[in-house]
């Protein structure tokens, strides 16, 4: 794996093309766009320009933000399924005084995202580490929500299957902050119903998509969430969960009614009680009951 860059590089911004000195040698931890390709920042467009190779989560995803600013580097994947085989090259590579650049599909490196092996080798074996600070779907997703944000949890991906997530979930019913998820667009109504019944019906906010076109912030408490997305099915894009800390989580009796309406508007009494337990927690002969007087008022 030999590769020099050039003495001096080059990327287009607007259609100007921009020359920029070369850095110096060492793995370069690079942020790049979560959606919007103007996220990029300058510093991250004059690195990957003077690489002498960019590692890649998805070489076909980082293609494209690399021709849209006019930028011609070598690409290499480095992935969970590789990164045992590809680690030495990588370390080979800056042995010989490479400049590397990582990065992930988006945001941030190493969140959620291979590459954490690789930085702890290239500081064992000697070599500089530099990070460049950019966009990141956990600090957008914190910034928007309207959660208290001095102190948070980053819990990362959630198991997919409902008894190990319950487990996983059980160990932050004291954390005394703001938890954050990212999750799979098929798994977020059961995350969310699991959440309820684990952590109590809190406060939450599902952020999609976000510096996107479509960005969209859905606020309320798990339970709601957790219906609103039952019914409407599974959403597009990437997402963001935020739960509030703990506090008074009981849902009252306004907000369990407005649930049980909402679920009976297209679900059968029987079937919106027991949609409603998931959600809740609560029993399911008691929101049968509650959900029968809902029906007989009309």
């Amino acid at each position: 794996m030999s590769h020099t860059g050039p003495e001096t590089s080059s990327y287009t911004v607007h259609g100007n093309r921009i020359e920029a000195a070369r850095w110096a040698p060492g793995l370069h931890i690079v942020a790049t766009p979560i959606g919007n390709l103007g996220d990029i920042t300058v510093r991250a467009l004059e690195t990957l320009s003077s690489a002498d190779l960019i590692a890649c989560e998805d070489t076909r995803v980082t293609a494209k933000l690399l021709r849209h600013y006019g930028i011609h580097v070598p690409t290499v994947a480095y992935h969970d399924h590789n990164a045992a085989r590809r680690r030495p090259e990588l370390l080979e590579a800056l042995a010989q005084g490479r400049m590397i650049a990582l990065v992930s599909d988006a945001g941030t490196p190493l969140v959620s995202d291979p590459g954490y092996r690789l930085v702890r080798e290239t500081i064992d074996a000697g070599h500089p580490v530099t990070a460049l600070p950019g966009a990141s779907a956990l600090l957008a997703g914190l910034a928007i929500a309207g959660l208290p944000s001095d102190t948070f949890l980053f819990a990362g991906f959630l198991p997919p299957k409902t008894v190990g997530r319950r487990k996983r979930l059980e160990t932050f019913v004291a954390v005394p902050a703001t938890l954050v998820f990212y999750e799979a667009p098929q798994r977020l109504a059961e995350s969310l119903a699991d959440m309820a019944a684990v952590l109590g019906d809190r406060e939450a906010v599902v952020a999609r998509e976000l510096t996107k076109r479509f960005e969209e912030r859905a606020g309320d408490r798990l339970a709601g969430l957790a219906v609103r997305y039952a019914q409407s099915g599974p959403p597009k894009g990437e997402l963001v969960v935020l739960v509030a800390p703990p506090g008074d989580e009981a849902p009252g009796e306004e907000e369990i009614e407005t649930t049980l309406r909402r679920l009976m508007e297209t679900e059968s009494v029987s079937r919106a009680a027991a949609l409603a337990a998931d959600a809740t927690g609560l029993p399911r002969k008691e929101l049968y009951r509650r959900a029968l007087a809902i029906a007989g008022r009309g």
